[in-house]
């Protein structure tokens, strides 16, 4: 298992900035996601580093896309909690809902949630199509490399209020597939440091009179 200053030696590659508690958090996160895996198909990231490098720096990433990250976000098809619950523990602020249909891996978040005593965090075990119209409004949807676009953009353009911002994780033919929805706007993609045609896409859905 990597030790606290390994994993701080990493984000710092991301040029992301961690404490001793979020390094213990992501050592603590670590050790459940393995203990699970071997069970309950969570990832196909093996060691520990590329965990961190994968899950955790991608996931906290975020906070350079997109400058003002407070208030509610859904993490829609969290799996095994990224981004949604990564970006929880990088931004305690955040309220967070976890949007995920299996039930098993409902429970793996509920247990990390449980473990790592995460406040203002929840598991809404459904498809998020299913979700009804009554469910509160979010500041912030995320997602990554989620299929379906076309209905994950109609679902967000309703789930998020004026001025809400939806954040993607998509390779270069998602973000090519995302710009020419003409009902949204979207900020020049943000380039995932270290990848190869990974980014995280920032965008609005466009105010119609």
């Amino acid at each position: 298992m990597l030790s606290v200053a390994a994993i701080r030696g990493i984000l710092q590659c991301y040029n992301l900035n961690a404490s001793d508690v979020l390094c213990e958090q992501v050592r603590s996160y670590i050790e459940l996601l393995l203990r699970w895996n071997k069970r309950l198909s969570l990832t196909s990231v093996a060691t520990s580093e590329e965990i961190v490098k994968y899950h955790f720096a991608e996931s906290f990433l975020a906070t350079a896309a997109c400058q003002s990250l407070d208030g509610r976000l859904a993490d829609v098809g969290s799996g095994a909690g990224f981004p949604g619950l990564a970006l929880k523990m990088y931004v305690p602020s955040l309220r967070v809902s976890l949007i995920e249909s299996n039930l098993r891996k409902c429970v793996f978040l509920a247990e990390v949630i449980r473990a790592l005593e995460l406040e203002d965090t929840d598991v809404i075990c459904s498809r998020y199509e299913d979700l009804e119209s009554s469910t509160k409004p979010f500041n912030f949807v995320s997602a990554r490399a989620l299929g379906a676009i076309r209905s994950l953009l109609e679902w967000m353009a309703t789930a998020i209020p004026d001025h809400g911002r939806a954040l993607l994780w998509l390779g270069a033919t998602g973000v090519d597939e995302a710009s020419v929805f003409p009902n949204w706007a979207w900020d020049p993609p943000f380039a995932i440091p270290r990848t190869k045609g990974r980014f995280i896409l920032v965008g609005s859905p466009k105010i119609t009179s």
